[in-house]
């Protein structure tokens, strides 16, 4: 079952922080999770990620971070295509 593959389902799971999933995508990740006891650990500890991370950063405190601060150096970007080139 294509559907129900590790790899797919944590692309849900990441996607579910940033949007909604459909009604199929809900039900696909449901069933996923009943069945995989690592995916299940993966997504219990992104969603405490999520949790602390807004308990420590609340809306207003995220919009005075400066992007620039966000931004990577050249040489960090470098770095990151030289190691994806490699793989």
């Amino acid at each position: 079952m294509n559907f129900l593959s590790c790899s797919k389902m944590s692309k849900l799971m990441s996607a579910s922080l940033d949007r909604p999933l459909t009604r199929y995508e809900r039900f696909q990740l449901r069933m996923h999770l009943y069945i995989c006891r690592f995916c299940r650990r993966f997504f219990s500890q992104i969603q405490l990620i999520r949790k602390a991370f807004h308990h420590f950063f609340n809306e207003t405190e995220q919009a005075q971070i400066p992007m620039a601060n966000l931004e990577l150096s050249p040489t960090a970007r470098e770095r990151m295509k030289e190691a994806l080139r490699t793989k």
